[in-house]
């Protein structure tokens, strides 16, 4: 298995669940999107924006691993989190916007800037609480993807509650076949 493909069809399954999510909550109002659902995040455009507040973090964190990581100076561009419960965007339109930056850049960043030997390196960075670290840069990149698919897991949820079908949510229908 080629790693960096094996993330690149991450990264186009993580862009076609965020489309299907965005697909229903664009049609929900903001009381609807902000009410307290008793959620670890609170609210769906909680849970939304912490996944975004993630990924803008860890990208932020890549982007220092090579400097030919030009994909993600869109990513760099963003509003910056003070914190992991940040509301970034309370209106799921500006929400969507910088949603489709982030899976856009992800997915140019897999394809052009990422060589398979980026994998096997170490990524040194310091955590939101300033804790210094060093890990396995691939598998921090898998975090990445499980981060989203998990806090995904819990809008689905959510959503499934309120009566709203998000259709197949399975990795399956994105692996090709041979």
């Amino acid at each position: 298995m080629n790693v960096n493909n094996h993330f690149l069809f991450m990264a186009k399954y993580n862009t076609r669940m965020n489309k299907q999510i965005l697909s229903v909550t664009e049609h929900l109002n903001h009381e609807i999107l902000n009410e307290n659902k008793g959620a670890y995040f609170h609210s769906i455009i909680g849970t939304l924006n912490h996944i975004l507040i993630g990924d803008i973090i860890w990208l932020t964190r890549f982007n220092f691993h090579s400097e030919n990581y030009k994909s993600l100076k869109d990513v760099i561009a963003l509003p910056k989190p003070k914190g992991l419960n940040d509301i970034l965007f309370s209106e799921i339109k500006p929400f969507t916007h910088a949603r489709s930056t982030i899976d856009s850049a992800i997915i140019q960043w897999l394809s052009v800037d990422v060589n398979e030997m980026d994998f096997r390196r170490n990524l040194e960075y310091s955590n939101t609480k300033g804790i210094k670290s060093s890990r396995n840069f691939g598998e921090l990149v898998s975090h990445l993807f499980n981060h989203q698919t998990h806090h995904r897991g819990q809008i689905s949820t959510l959503l499934n509650q309120m009566g709203y079908d998000l259709g197949s949510t399975d990795y399956l229908l994105d692996i090709p076949e041979m």
